[in-house]
Formats: structure tokens, C-alpha cells, sequence
């Protein structure tokens, strides 16, 4: 596994986990469930109309909303008894890459302990609320023919907080235990040299640094398909949160990107909120 920290703007950074080989005896029953609704989902999407189309279109539409930050958590694979034991034994370490022109190599593990553990809060609050929402929605399945759709949304919501707390305690071990390094890449640095403004704040305001024309050419150039989805959401929700006047995003001194003064940061989320309301 691999951890690449991709910044999208001056204060707002793309956590993103490249696995390698997946071990069967890590592959659960829930990762399993999962992966056979995925199959079932991309089967509905080459669907040309019907119900089924309809709950596809609206499903992506509410997916692109689920913040990156809980995506690139959940790319992280869960710490198993397995992989913590053969972790611990191989002692190998975990590379985190990142562009050094962009993030400052004292800063990386900084703003990774920020990604894995500033959302782990407001994760398992809403976890539990997504449990409380489930026997709520029983009556829904007496509708004909259609599925208990709020039912299965309330799952998928639970599970993803679940993956995400998962993903960001396992990151969290393997800081504790000195199992990541710090890696600079020239590859990544030559692509925010080509691509991406800046990363400064002459007006001390936000800036993006990547838009939607980067996406493939990261994608390719890193020869990870996978990302290019994750890219995409994540520019596209930074852009829309600068459009909003009413969203002041991420506090300077706080945020997990290449402008915090203070990376590394682990102020809970509801302390953040509370600033904010201040």
C-alpha cells in the first residue's frame, strides 16, 4: 500500500490509498456484500431506462456529495488482526507521497495525521444516526415491486462512516508505530509545476490548485484508473465550496493543506464548527 497526498487547493488536501496485493482472508463478509452490490449497481447503470435506471442516476448524483475526505479514508484498507500481525512482523513501512515543491516534506505526516483523525468524530456520530434511521424505515418495504431504498441508503451511509473511521485508525496506527516515511515525488512535483498554480495566499484567501482539465493526465501519468473518479469528486466539491459564499471552508491555521500554519492539527471537527459559529 501506498499513500499519496494530492493537495486540490491551498488548504485543502486529497488522501488517496493505492493498494496492492488483497489478501482472500482480509476480504470479509462485509467487503464482500460490498463488492456484490457493486457489481449489482454497475449492472443497473448500463440500464437504458426504467426504475432501476432512475435510483442509479439519483445514486450517483448523491454520491458525488459524499465528501472526498470520507472516500480517500475509505480507500485505506481496515487494520485486521492479519494485517496488524504482519505488519508489525515484516516492519515495512509505508511510503507517503506527495509533490515536496507543494507540501513541505516536514509537513506530510503532519497533514496525514489531520486527514486520518480531524473527521473520526463526526464519523461516529453519524454512523450511530444512520443505525438509529434503519428500523425507521421498515414500513417503506410494503411498497410494491420497489426495494426499501431509504433502508439501503441508511446501510451504505453506515457502512462508508464505518470504512472511513477504519481507514483513519489504521493510518493513525501506523504513524504511532513508525511504520510511514515521507516520499517525495519528482513525478508529482513535476505535474503541479505544469498543472497547478502557486500554493500561496497572497490575499489569504483559498486557491485551487488542480481543476477538471488535470484529472486524466494525473490519472494516467500515475498509471492509477482508479483515481481519476476520486480526482474528480474531490475538485468538483472544492470548487463548488468556493463558489459559496456562505461556506468560509477550512480555517488557515488549521487546515489540513500546504497554507496551514499549523499542520498536523487534530482540533475535533464540533470544535472547528464551533469556531466557525463564533
Amino acid at each position: 500500500m501506498r499513500l499519496f497526498l494530492l493537495p486540490l487547493s491551498t488548504r485543502r488536501t486529497l488522501l488517496y490509498a493505492k493498494r496492492g496485493h488483497i489478501n482472500k482472508h482480509d476480504h470479509g463478509y462485509v467487503d464482500r456484500a460490498a463488492d456484490f452490490a457493486a457489481k449489482k449497481w454497475a449492472e443497473w447503470e448500463k440500464m437504458e431506462s426504467g426504475w432501476k435506471r432512475k435510483v442509479v442516476d439519483y445514486g450517483n448524483h448523491a454520491f458525488r456529495r459524499i465528501p472526498y475526505e470520507e472516500w480517500g479514508l475509505k480507500s485505506v484498507p481496515p487494520l485486521t488482526s492479519r494485517r496488524r500481525a504482519e505488519e508489525l512482523e515484516d516492519r515495512k513501512r509505508v511510503e507517503v507521497v506527495f509533490p515536496w515543491s507543494v507540501i513541505p516534506p516536514n509537513n506530510a505526516l503532519g497533514i496525514l495525521k489531520t486527514l486520518a483523525t480531524e473527521r473520526q468524530a463526526l464519523h461516529r456520530k453519524r454512523l450511530i444516526w444512520c443505525c438509529i434511521g434503519m428500523p425507521i424505515t421498515i414500513p417503506f418495504a410494503l411498497v410494491p415491486v420497489i426495494p426499501n431504498l431509504p433502508f439501503f441508503y441508511l446501510v451504505y451511509r453506515a457502512w462508508s462512516h464505518y470504512r472511513a473511521i477504519a481507514g483513519g485508525k489504521h493510518i493513525q496506527w501506523l504513524i504511532e508505530n513508525e511504520l510511514v516515511y515521507s516520499v517525495p515525488s519528482r513525478t508529482l512535483d513535476d505535474l503541479y509545476a505544469l498543472h497547478a498554480p502557486p500554493a500561496e495566499e497572497p490575499d489569504n484567501k483559498e486557491r485551487t490548485l488542480l481543476t477538471q482539465k488535470e484529472v486524466q493526465t494525473f490519472s494516467k501519468t500515475l498509471d492509477m484508473p482508479a483515481l481519476e473518479v476520486e480526482l474528480e469528486r474531490a475538485i468538483w466539491q472544492v470548487e463548488q465550496s468556493l463558489k459559496d459564499p456562505s461556506d468560509k471552508g477550512p480555517n488557515k491555521e488549521e487546515a489540513a493543506g500546504t497554507a496551514s500554519e499549523k499542520p498536523g492539527s487534530t482540533t475535533p471537527v464540533e470544535e472547528k464548527n464551533k469556531k466557525k459559529d463564533e
